[in-house]
């Protein structure tokens, strides 16, 4: 592919009405086809942080990691310069991508030559395109120009995509009668994942987040429903106002009503002064009442009358004072049952479930293991000081095919503890270091490549064709219970193209 129908190629896809996400994603494919490299990923920068927004040639968990800038000299480099940067195959400084190329040997190479250049719209630093190759010499002084003059046309596509979301933005408030959405939120408190299951929910939350509603949260433990609670507010209305967080659990029955609601001086041993309470301090914003299920009862009915008249009334005082709080509660216990058996106001229960909103257990959105897994790798790698930090396939197989009752707060200790106990075996902090199955010390789980049932083979009988279609029948049933029967997942778990995995099951008679 000469650079002019590169340039065409280019034009062509950004001309193309598509979605944002596949002309982006369209882009660095064909970069990576032009360039014949390993990797090309285009990444976003979020104060010091880069993130991955499209990419090919990584492996999957590289898009769930988020790159501190002055933890990478090499995109610290390409940040800092308007030219193309390339980094010779000598260079000693760590390639942020080593062990993550997709078609590396074992995923253990390095990569041997890197270029890459910063992104600007409108002016400012948007963020980078990086190019990778293991193969030493792919990169020179004419690919490097090719790049420079590509880059206006990645910036272009860029800003098409931002005037798109703003037409939509535009529109929305339009329609809920807002002047603004809330900005993109600038915080590690990020919900990572690309589910169906997930975006639903997202979208979802978007929805109700600017109806100033009551939403109770449900979930089980370790899903993650504070982060949703913030998600929730940056996308409501009262974003510039304050978010307060209780734990409902950690408030001892003496003291909850003075924390919720405040109390006067003298209103009891040991008050000393005045003090406002949680209620006071979100006026305008939102209070997130984590556990709300272990309020105790008396507490209950006091919240029953805020949040029917708006009011609060500081322990020890007989004035009360208007409130304006949009009240978000979260709880992994049922409380239905718990109304049922008089441990939950059915009258608060009703008020606080407005909007009621299951998030989804890891279970159901397996498809982000990966992506999480990238993230608490990356955030390993930093925190232990080491060159890299990967995940084998036998590893991931596991993480995917467990089922996770902790969650994702479970995935995150594993994660952790597997990343230590790699250092601990001896582990050079200078190499690539990759963490296999046997670190992870997960129960054992189905391994649809090789638990089959052996007596399909004690036939005497069966031929040898008969016999590779039984255990081919065998081995696509078990990847498919341990993928909650998706066809790609599934695929992912037997090593195979999933057009070929359909086609072939086709043959079996599965489908």
């Amino acid at each position: 592919m000469h650079e002019t129908s590169l340039l065409e190629t280019l034009i062509a896809d950004l001309v193309t009405e598509l979605p944002a996400v596949v002309r982006l994603q369209k882009l660095v494919s064909t970069l990576r086809r032009h360039f014949a490299c390993g990797a090309v990923v285009l990444l976003q920068q979020d104060q010091q942080v880069l993130r991955p927004i499209a990419s090919t040639g990584l492996v999957r968990e590289a898009l769930g990691r988020r790159f501190i800038t002055e933890q990478h000299p090499r995109l610290a480099a390409i940040l800092a310069s308007r030219e193309t940067v390339r980094f010779e195959p000598e260079s000693t400084l760590p390639d942020p991508y080593d062990g993550l190329i997709e078609d590396s040997p074992d995923g253990h190479l390095a990569v041997h030559d890197c270029m890459g250049i910063a992104l600007y719209v409108e002016g400012k630093c948007w963020g980078a395109l990086t190019l990778d190759a293991l193969e030493p010499g792919t990169f020179d002084a004419d690919t490097m120009r090719e790049l420079q003059r590509a880059s206006l046309l990645v910036e272009a596509a860029i800003r098409m995509g931002q005037i798109e979301q703003g037409i939509r933005a535009l529109r929305n408030s339009r329609r809920d009668g807002e002047t603004e959405l809330a900005p993109a939120a600038g915080n590690s408190a990020e919900i990572i994942g690309r589910s169906q299951a997930l975006q639903q929910v997202l979208q979802e939350l978007e929805v109700v987040a600017s109806a100033d509603l009551p939403v109770l949260l449900l979930g089980e433990t370790g899903v993650g429903k504070e982060l949703f609670a913030r998600q929730l507010h940056r996308w409501s209305p009262r974003r510039d106002k304050p978010l307060v967080y209780v734990n409902c659990a950690a408030l001892p029955e003496s003291l909850a009503e003075s924390e919720l609601f405040g109390h006067t001086k003298g209103a009891f041993s040991g008050a000393t002064a005045e003090r406002a309470g949680k209620f006071d301090s979100a006026d305008g914003g939102t209070l997130f009442l984590d556990e709300v299920g272990e309020l105790p009862a008396a507490i209950q009915a006091k919240l029953l009358r805020v949040l029917q008249n708006g009011e609060i009334q500081r322990l020890g005082s007989d004035k009360s004072h208007k409130v304006n709080v949009r009240l978000v509660a979260a709880t992994n216990r049922d409380l239905q049952q718990q109304v049922k058996s008089g441990d939950f106001r059915a009258d608060l229960y009703h008020r606080l479930s407005v909007y009621p909103l299951p998030i989804p257990p890891l279970r159901e959105r397996r498809d982000d293991i990966p992506l999480l897994v990238g993230h608490f790798l990356e955030l390993n790698r930093s925190r232990l000081g080491l060159r890299a930090l990967r995940l084998s396939s036998a590893a991931e197989h596991a993480l995917i095919g467990y089922d996770w009752p902790g969650n994702v707060r479970e995935l995150e200790h594993t994660v952790s503890r597997a990343a230590i106990k790699a250092l601990s075996q001896g582990a050079d902090r200078q190499a690539i270091v990759s963490i296999g199955p046997e670190l992870l010390d997960l129960p054992n789980t189905p391994n649809a490549a090789a638990e089959v049932d052996s007596t399909a083979f004690t036939q005497t009988s069966m031929n040898l064709r008969d016999a590779v279609q039984k255990l081919q029948q065998q081995m696509i049933e078990q990847a498919l219970q341990q993928a909650d029967y998706k066809w790609t997942q599934a695929a992912r778990i037997l090593e195979i193209d999933p057009s070929n995995l359909h086609k072939l099951a086709q043959r079996l008679g599965l489908k």
